[in-house]
This record gives structure tokens, C-alpha cells and sequence, in this order.
């Protein structure tokens, strides 16, 4: 194969919709923005939810209750699973998580959940874990200590 003969894909380039060329085009004269007008003019269009000046409506709507949402707590979720790749013994903390790239920030604090198997004697440490983590982990004589 040779530069000159590269080709592009079939269909991969569209030629440009050229506006204002005459009447057969379907794009001529007005170029496809009907006559005058704000929408007409050049930079001429309206912000969404604009609605000419009438009272738009999402400010017509009532605004009702109290959300939570940006006050709750948020866990960086991880399994007992996950847990496995420490040898024995090992006291797991939030940092070393973060520091072996188990999780990549701790929110508002670490949860442990029970899915999976541990094979591994742990001592962990987080700041919430679910009933079947803390029985999976107390199975293998490991403990879970809540921060």
C-alpha cells in the first residue's frame, strides 16, 4: 500500500450541508431559518426553557419540601472478598485500602459488605460493616472493630 492510494472508509466523511445556495439545495434563500425573527438573526437564540417572556415554567411550579440528599453519608463500598488478597494477621485499615488502591477515596468512611468468602484470619478496621461481613469475618477467627 502506497500514500497515494489511502482512502477513507466508505461513508466515513459527509459532505457540508452548504446553506444559501439557490432553490433546488432546499437550503436556499432563508437558509433554513424561516423569515425574520430572533431565530432569523445571527447569535439569535433563546437560553433553554425560554418562553418569550411569560413566566417560564419551571418558576411557576410550586417548590415543595426538603431534600436530604446533600447532607447524606456516603461509604466507600468493599467486600469481604476483596479482603483476601492480605496475608494473615494483617490489621486492614481505611488507609491501607487507599494505599493498596482498594478503594480511591473514603468518603464519609469505609463499609464492609458480606459478599464472598474470606479465607484469611483479619483483623479489620472500618466505619461500618453489614451483619454477614462481621459473621464472615468472626467464622475465620478473625474481628471486626468499628472506627
Amino acid at each position: 500500500m502506497k500514500l497515494h492510494e489511502l482512502k477513507y472508509n466508505e461513508g466515513s466523511k459527509k459532505d457540508v450541508k452548504r446553506l444559501g445556495r439557490g432553490s433546488s439545495s432546499g437550503t436556499g434563500k432563508t437558509s433554513g431559518k424561516g423569515h425574520k425573527g430572533q431565530n432569523a438573526r445571527s447569535g439569535g437564540k433563546v437560553r433553554v426553557g425560554f418562553e418569550g417572556g411569560q413566566l417560564p415554567l419551571y418558576r411557576r411550579l410550586p417548590k415543595r419540601g426538603f431534600s436530604n440528599a446533600l447532607f447524606k453519608t456516603e461509604y466507600a463500598v468493599i467486600n469481604v472478598s476483596d479482603l483476601n488478597m492480605f496475608e494473615d494477621g494483617t490489621v486492614v485499615t481505611p488507609e491501607l485500602l487507599n494505599e493498596m488502591g482498594i478503594i480511591k477515596n473514603q468518603l464519609s468512611g469505609v463499609k464492609i459488605l458480606g459478599n464472598g468468602s474470606l479465607e484469611k484470619k483479619l483483623t479489620v478496621r472500618a466505619h461500618k460493616f453489614s451483619k454477614s461481613a462481621i459473621e464472615k469475618i468472626e467464622a475465620v477467627g478473625g474481628k471486626a472493630e468499628v472506627m
